[in-house]
């Protein structure tokens, strides 16, 4: 098992790389070097691109995420891979074991690539939707009086929704934290999957479904990644204030409190161009997959069947 130590570099892995991206991105003279998995090395965990391109020339076993960039294919994807808001390219050498998801961008595959699962392109999706950007940007800059007053809005929106859910169900979001805390990277790729799902359930839904079925789906589809959303943004808060206080500053106080103390680090996070929307993007997408992960801190399957083992007494599925 994971030391305590090792737990909590994990849990904030993604936020520092959302930093390290963000402050690159900034910078007018040249783009962000691309995230490259040489020939002949091996990825075993799983590698996430934000903000830049993502090139695969040797193998990764697990999946392959990158959000807001290019994804280029060469050698083996044990994985899936999921390009959000950039380009999927597969050269005739790619070897990829499970699906090829591109949404926001085009999909290339040379002749000879191999998908041993199913590959799908949306280009028109917009990219907006796909880093679930936070706020209204209006045409104006980040330091316009009505952008930082809509986020300062939205951050008392946040303070009265955390108020709210610990005190009707502090536990479930404790035990949602704790998925945050013990496995970020693994969460975040769960999100990024999650919102991915439904993002292609809405698609189908707005356009082969008829208006009289297709729309209350879609209201449905909407409603929950809302509330995967919220749920989780919150238990970040949780996991982010528990580890400012207890484990940096050794400080011991009430889950509300480190909650709250969570909300005011990334709320003050939020208001830096670039690294604001950075760090909120990768915390909801961590957020939503650690909530899909426990069932809104269930600890339970999300669907639980029961059919008979063959002895007369049912098993669950």
């Amino acid at each position: 098992m994971k030391t305590r130590r090792s737990q909590v570099r994990t849990v904030y892995w993604s936020l520092a790389v959302a930093i390290g991206c963000a402050a690159a991105g900034s910078s007018r003279a040249q783009d962000p070097p691309a995230i490259v998995v040489e020939e002949g090395s091996v990825a075993r965990q799983e590698v996430v691109a934000l903000g830049r391109d993502l090139v695969v020339a040797g193998e990764a076993m697990s999946d392959v995420v990158s959000i807001s960039g290019s994804t280029r294919v060469e050698g083996r994807v044990g994985g899936d891979v999921i390009v959000l808001g950039g380009d999927g390219r597969l050269s005739e050498t790619a070897r990829v074991a499970g699906d090829v998801f591109v949404l926001g961008g085009r999909l290339e595959t040379a002749p000879g690539a191999r998908i041993e699962g199913r590959s799908v392109s949306y280009p028109t999706v917009s990219s907006a939707w796909l880093t679930l950007m936070e706020g209204p940007s209006l045409g104006l800059s980040a330091g316009s009086p009505v952008i930082l007053g809509a986020k300062l809005a939205l951050m008392a929106a946040w303070l009265a929704l955390t108020l709210l859910l610990f005190a009707t169900s502090g536990r479930q979001l404790l035990e949602t934290s704790e998925s945050v805390q013990a496995n970020a990277g693994r969460n975040f790729v769960t999100g990024v999957a999650g919102v991915l799902a439904m993002l292609l359930t809405a698609l189908f839904f707005s356009a082969f479904a008829a208006a009289i079925v297709g729309i209350p789906l879609l209201i449905l589809v909407v409603l929950l990644a809302l509330m995967l959303k919220l749920w989780g943004m919150v238990s970040v808060f949780h996991a982010t204030g528990y580890w400012l206080l207890a484990r940096l500053f050794k400080k011991r106080a009430l889950p509300l409190n480190y909650a709250l103390v969570g909300l005011l680090v990334l709320g003050a996070i939020k208001l830096v161009p670039w690294v604001g929307t950075w760090t909120w993007t990768v915390a909801t997408f961590i957020g939503v997959g650690s909530t899909l992960t426990t069932k809104f801190g269930r600890q339970e399957p999300w669907f639980d069947l029961e059919v008979p083992d063959g002895r007369g007494s049912p098993a669950r599925l």
